[in-house]
């Protein structure tokens, strides 16, 4: 089967590059944190095509902080790849830049990481090939990213858990 063969985390890398308009800004002129949110999960998205050749669905996003502003007229350049994949889930990491076009200054300003699940024709989720990381970094990402994994699991456990005891006592009442 070929998506068992796995893939190189070079061939799912992604570089996706906006420029930032005025319909994309708040009214100080920073680009809208929605905007930013949508194309960290289309670059997302593209690398987890790129590796699982399936269609994905986005499951969670991990913490995601704006460092600096990007102003209506500068660059948006979003950077993804795959770091790892587990049995049905793949987890993929974006860094967004600024870049001033006319001096060429780039500054990163946010990160995320990115769980998606693969689904089959059938959009039941379905077996993703594994990622074969090369250098030290990638190798390193590889690793973190289980930790991360159970990190995400519990605290959606945890979330789940709540939300259900809450339902439960609402429907009891």
């Amino acid at each position: 089967m070929e998506k068992a063969r796995g893939g190189m985390v070079s061939e799912s890398q992604v570089e996706m590059v906006e420029v930032v308009l005025p319909n994309d800004a708040n009214p100080l002129g920073n680009i809208l944190g929605g905007k930013v949110m949508h194309l960290i999960d289309m670059a997302g998205a593209i690398a987890a095509h790129r590796h699982t050749r399936s269609v994905v669905v986005t499951v969670s996003v991990d913490n995601l902080d704006f460092v600096h502003p990007i102003r209506v007229g500068q660059l948006i350049i979003l950077c993804a790849h795959v770091t790892r994949a587990f049995h049905t889930s793949i987890e993929v990491g974006v860094k967004v830049y600024r870049e001033d076009f006319l001096t060429g200054e780039r500054r990163q300003t946010s990160s995320a990481f990115v769980t998606y699940v693969a689904l089959d024709e059938q959009g039941r989720p379905t077996k993703v090939p594994p990622v074969v990381p090369r250098t030290a970094e990638e190798k390193q990402e590889y690793r973190e990213a289980l930790a991360r994994r159970r990190y995400r699991l519990a605290a959606a456990a945890r979330a789940h858990r709540r939300y259900f005891e809450k339902q439960k006592k609402e429907t009891n009442q």
